[in-house]
């Protein structure tokens, strides 16, 4: 298994000035969020977080206001000093960077996108997104050539010479993500990228973003406060409470096995029906017990990787079971009415 492209181990941010003494203490006597604040006057940002994301993936970290998911993501290309632990970004030792190093890393290799991008208001389209490659000092020629790429990557081509002004907030923010992209990183950072905007181009946003992540291999930590959203986009979510990192999983594990009430009241309400797949709910092939008329040799065959909402439909077209196969189109396992009804119910299968 290759090494992953961000690990953080045992990271903690306290905020103020005994921020020491209050590390010491919360190690020690095991201290919550309030007792630190009372005790010492701190506040805990982040705290014993620990995770790593594989090269490719996104990661979505989500949590209330104030969970610390802003302050975490801060870390990775150190806009923000730990107070204690360990981070790991494309193999390095970011706390160990020195200056030049960390403003290298920053510049060529992590891309971040904020939720209000503050975009240079006197610079065009064009020149907000060479900005990056200004400063990394490339001729202007291969500027523009990088700027415009990315800027069709975005689909924002005839707008180069346009100002921030005259563009709305969805195509500012995708000049934001172009931006980000110009220097072709390996890693972005994206914090609320789309939460200001509204729902119509929100949902167009994230859907061009899927299609350029899958596209461009972006290793993504994208930070949000709505579970939707990272359901939508997020390979992995982790959520985060008072600092702490409450559960990480798939989509599917988090709304299927919330781990405790806090997670459990976030999902509440979200629909099943695109996040559980056939290899969830299916019996196995060799354990499925026919029922009367079952005949498997004409039933209807699927990926496992089919989720409810296609079990449906193929349902409402067959009295037969449906027969799920894996990647080698080998039949695996039987889902039928009453298996399918348990999944949607969310019961145990």
């Amino acid at each position: 298994m290759s090494e992953p492209v961000i690990k953080l181990e045992d990271v903690w941010k306290i905020f103020g000035d005994r921020s020491a003494e209050a590390m010491e203490a919360v190690k020690k006597d095991g201290l919550t969020k309030p007792e630190v604040l009372e005790k010492f006057g701190c506040v805990v940002g982040v705290a014993e977080t620990s995770f790593e994301v594989t090269k490719g993936e996104i990661f979505c970290v989500m949590g209330l206001s104030g969970s610390g998911k802003s302050t975490m993501v801060r870390h990775l290309n150190r806009l923000l000093e730990p107070t204690a632990g360990n981070i790991n970004v494309l193999g390095k030792d970011v706390m160990g960077l020195n200056e030049n190093d960390l403003r290298e890393m920053r510049a060529a290799h992590i891309g971040m996108v904020f939720q209000h991008m503050a975009l240079f208001p006197h610079r065009t389209v064009r020149d907000n997104v060479a900005f990056p490659l200004q400063v990394q000092g490339y001729p202007k020629n291969k500027r523009w050539e990088e700027s415009q790429r990315c800027l069709s990557l975005v689909n924002l081509d005839g707008y180069e010479d346009r100002f921030p002004s005259e563009l709305s907030g969805g195509m500012q923010q995708r000049v934001g993500l172009a931006r980000a992209l110009a220097s072709d990183p390996e890693v972005l950072l994206m914090d609320e990228p789309f939460s200001a905007l509204d729902p119509l181009i929100r949902r167009q946003l994230q859907e061009q973003f899927m299609a350029l992540s899958a596209d461009l291999g972006k290793t993504t930590v994208f930070i949000t406060h709505d579970l939707d959203e990272a359901i939508r986009i997020g390979n992995r979510i982790a959520i985060m409470k008072d600092g702490y990192i409450v559960q990480i999983g798939t989509p599917e594990e988090i709304v299927t096995n919330p781990i405790d009430e806090y997670v459990s009241d976030f999902v509440e309400g979200i629909s099943t029906l695109k996040l559980i797949f056939a290899h969830t709910i299916m019996d196995k092939i060799e354990e499925y017990q026919p029922q009367y008329g079952d005949d498997l040799s004409v039933a209807p065959r699927v990926s496992e990787d089919t989720d409810l909402s296609g079990l449906i439909d193929i349902s409402t077209t067959t009295d037969q079971p449906i027969v799920i196969q894996n990647s080698d189109g080998r039949d695996v396992g039987v889902v039928n009415k009453t298996t399918l009804l348990k999944g949607i119910k969310g019961g145990d299968n």
